[in-house]
């Protein structure tokens, strides 16, 4: 099977989905994005914006101020998840006054 950097990093988007509908929240990918949202997530009334990151790339400033500004619009807690090697997950939550 050919791998390229897009299917590897929508099968991180499904596990992040899979992790999170395990945990009883309704989500769904932004497919084809290349905006600062991957999954959109809810559960009890909240709303969940993940940027999912894989290996060493870190998400750039431009990125996290989009990132910030949607969750601003949706009433939303936002989000990055860093999928490192072996599926280790960092989750950082952003301070929505960051911007």
């Amino acid at each position: 099977m050919v791998t390229t950097p897009y299917t590897r990093g929508r099968a991180k988007e499904y596990k992040v989905m899979e992790i999170l509908r395990k945990d009883g929240w309704f989500c769904s990918r932004s497919a084809m994005s290349h905006g600062p949202v991957d999954i959109f997530a809810g559960k009890d009334g909240k709303t969940l914006l993940i940027q999912v990151k894989s290996g060493k790339t870190r998400i750039k400033r431009r990125e996290k101020e989009e990132l910030i500004s949607w969750a601003k619009a949706f009433g939303a807690e936002a989000e990055i998840w860093y999928i490192r090697k072996r599926g280790k997950i960092l989750k950082e939550r952003i301070k929505l006054d960051e911007a």
